[in-house]
């Protein structure tokens, strides 16, 4: 279980560095380096267009924990509004720098996650629980009402 979960950090610091402008082995390499050349696109973006309030919705709590831990990794602040639901987040951002830089980085990442989580979900399933596939059955038709 530590194996995958270090291959998975390794394989989402390689999504980064590649979302980041990594072109060699070595930059991937150094994390903080890509942190910084992020963290520069996003003063780039400030001075040609103002950050806007955007809104964003998930369909998960691990897809809203990954977005607003990289918000807060390039000092942006993600919140929401009280009374909001819990899967909405709010960010000050420019635009583009949301979507150029911020969400295909967020998508990329979010995917690799997904996978892994989906994967162990399956695994866990099919070792504890129930041997075989538990997917349900697909059928014609509804026998309700007949």
């Amino acid at each position: 279980m530590i194996d995958d979960m270090r291959q998975l950090i390794d394989r989402l610091l390689k999504v980064e560095a590649l979302h980041a402008g990594a072109t060699t082995p070595g930059e991937r390499d150094a994390a903080k380096a890509a942190i910084g050349r992020i963290k520069k696109k996003l003063e780039q973006f400030v001075e040609t267009d103002p950050p806007q309030e955007m809104q964003c919705t998930f369909s998960n709590h691990w897809s809203k924990q990954l977005f607003c831990a990289l918000a807060k990794r390039y000092d942006l602040q993600p919140y929401r509004y009280h009374r909001q639901r819990h899967t909405t987040v709010m960010l000050r951002v420019p635009r583009g720098f949301l979507n150029e830089v911020l969400w295909p980085e967020f998508e990329g990442l979010n995917d690799v996650l997904r996978k892994y989580i989906d994967e162990m979900t399956t695994k866990i399933i099919s070792e504890a629980i129930f041997k075989g596939s538990a997917e349900e059955e697909i059928r014609e038709q509804s026998l309700i009402g007949n």
